[in-house]
């Protein structure tokens, strides 16, 4: 990350910024760098608001997590997949890896799919079990592709919707959606939506980065280079929400670093995105007067990694 913010510094100069951290596991480093945190709800919120304000709907998929927003007459609604990651980015690199492929490569299968089989998702453990006897049995691995996909599909739907209607205007956010047009496409199938209400906006893969910019506060900006002395100093994480979970559902000492070694590695990964739409960006709009640019950091993306 520090890496990062040094290629920002060396396109922005001496520009004052307004970091903003989103995303699970984020307060902590927030209050490290004593910056601002977003609620990820409240940031994917803002910037559907923003740049799809007619969505009553959305379906985010990440690499560990999934979330369905309802948005009714000004109240949000969210309903998360939290405890088991079942049905998320990770659990569709996991199938892949069945089929001796990556997430690309079970896209690229899915488009020629014939049938569809009946494949759990709640659990990779089950999904195993299921898919290896078909596999055993011959199954092509388009038709097991496109299955994994439905499953994610029916996961999300039962799991997280649990009977309330998915309606009106769709939005489609998350790596895995945002990557991945054969999930989507399962979606929008399942859920009998037309052209008109199937909402799949630009960089939907960091709306939540997008909504935490969108949230800066002017009297928050501080320059980069104090940015990057923050960052250089030791981080100190705070785990204490470990110890309120159920004993069984708590990591080990052992679990805990590599833990932590995803989330910093998630945070690598978003900030790279935002460094890359940073650099595509006109210098005129990247730069006022004044110099200054709202920069969003968020510490886990809503995306699983797609080469």
């Amino acid at each position: 990350l520090h890496s990062l913010i040094e290629k920002a510094y060396a396109i922005t100069g001496d520009a004052k910024v307004a970091p903003i951290i989103t995303g699970s596991g984020g307060l902590t480093l927030a209050k490290h760098l004593d910056i601002s945190f977003v609620q990820e709800v409240i940031a994917v919120s803002t910037a559907l608001t923003f740049y799809a304000p007619k969505t009553d709907v959305a379906i985010e998929l990440g690499g560990e997590d999934a979330k369905i927003i309802y948005f009714e007459n000004g109240n949000v609604e969210q309903r998360m997949n939290g405890i088991c990651a079942g049905g998320t980015g990770s659990f569709i690199d996991q199938m892949a890896s069945l089929l001796n492929t990556d997430a690309t490569g079970l896209n690229e299968y899915a488009k020629n799919y014939n049938a569809m089989y009946t494949i759990a998702s709640r659990c990779g453990v089950f999904a195993k079990t299921d898919i290896q006897p078909l596999i055993n049995d011959g199954a092509s691995k388009e038709d097991l592709a496109a299955s994994i996909f439905q499953a994610v599909v029916n996961q999300t739907i039962s799991g997280l919707a649990q009977g309330k209607p998915i309606r009106g205007h769709v939005a489609f956010l998350g790596g895995p959606l945002h990557f991945l047009d054969q999930l989507r496409e399962r979606f929008i199938d399942t859920l009998k939506l037309d052209e008109e209400h199937t909402i799949i906006p630009e960089n939907s893969h960091l709306f939540a980065a997008i909504g935490s910019a969108l949230s800066f506060k002017e009297e928050e900006q501080k320059e980069i280079k104090d940015l990057l002395d923050e960052l250089s100093r030791p981080i100190k994480m705070d785990l204490s929400r470990s110890s309120r979970m159920k004993k069984s559902s708590t990591p080990s000492k052992n679990v805990m670093p590599k833990l932590l070694s995803r989330r910093v590695n998630s945070l690598n990964t978003t900030a790279r995105h935002i460094l890359e739409l940073m650099q595509a960006l006109p210098q005129p709009n990247l730069l006022s007067s004044a110099k200054t640019v709202l920069c969003s950091i968020p510490s886990t993306p809503a995306t699983t990694e797609v080469p």
